[in-house]
Order: structure tokens, then C-alpha cells, then sequence
């Protein structure tokens, strides 16, 4: 049997439309939540134009996009260091249980260790996001004793 070439690259502008078309799958999928196409787009374009913001990165499966990654960073006062968050994790339902998150979060891992600035990795999951807290524990990570607390508006208003 012949094993499945998985490759993680940092994404491109060719990748808008697929990056904010994931978004929109997975927060329907994740938490029946509906995304403005236009806001999802202008979201992530500004990520890829804006590096400060966000980097985004995909995996790829025979020259097709299977899943995708984004990082934002948080200063961490008490480890003098960035913690790396993982958000807007997506893998194509037919890429699902084949490594392609896996190999996205050992890229994004060993990107992470390899700086001096960077202390850990953290994620958030929707508590009800059983396949996807599966996932996490099957790499190593573990729950925290955090809950995360939010105040939500649209953007400019």
C-alpha cells in the first residue's frame, strides 16, 4: 500500500476563496453557525495581507487543498514567550482520518520550536466538538483548567 503524500505550505492569495469557504464549512459543521460570505472573505484576505495579524497555512493531498491552519500569537507576561494559538482548523470531510491535521500540526509544532520567542501551543474547541477533542488528545495536547469568557460585536460597529 502506498502511503498518501500529505505537504504543509505557508498559504497564498490562490487560497483566499478556499481558506474562507472552509471557515464558513467548518463554523456550520462545528457550531450551526452561518458566515456572512463577504465578511468570512474580507477576514481572511486580511489575514494573508497583514502577516502581524495571522498566518494561515494549508496542507495539500495531490496538489489539492485538504485542511488548513491558522495561528495568531499571545504575549505571555508570565513565560516571557508567545503562545502560538491553532484556530480556524479545517480538513475537507473527505481528507478526514487520513494525517492531514496531523501533519499540520507537526509542521506548525516544529515551526514553533525552532523559535526562541514562542513557549506553547494552545487551541480552543467547542465543548460539544467530539471528533475534533478526539483529535487533539490523539497529539498530545491536554485540557486546561481555563474557560474562555467573551464579549462578541460585529467589526466596526
Amino acid at each position: 500500500m502506498t502511503q498518501e503524500v500529505i505537504t504543509v505550505r505557508s498559504a497564498t492569495f490562490d487560497d483566499l476563496d478556499t481558506i474562507a469557504a472552509f471557515n464558513q464549512a467548518m463554523a456550520l459543521e462545528t457550531e450551526n453557525k452561518t458566515l456572512d460570505p463577504h465578511v468570512a472573505t474580507a477576514g481572511v484576505k486580511a489575514g494573508l495581507t497583514d502577516p502581524g495579524k495571522c498566518m494561515f497555512f494549508v496542507a495539500e493531498v495531490a496538489g489539492t487543498v485538504a485542511g488548513q491552519a491558522m495561528i495568531t500569537t499571545e504575549w505571555s507576561d508570565w513565560h516571557n514567550g508567545f503562545f502560538w494559538w491553532i484556530q480556524s482548523v479545517y480538513v475537507e470531510i473527505a481528507y478526514r482520518r487520513r494525517g492531514v491535521f496531523r501533519k499540520l500540526y507537526d509542521y506548525i509544532h516544529d515551526m514553533a520550536r525552532g523559535r526562541h520567542d514562542v513557549c506553547g501551543l494552545r487551541l480552543y474547541v467547542h465543548r460539544d466538538n467530539k471528533q475534533a477533542l478526539n483529535a487533539y488528545r490523539e497529539i498530545g495536547m491536554t485540557l486546561t483548567d481555563y474557560l474562555l469568557c467573551e464579549e462578541e460585536w460585529a467589526a466596526g460597529s
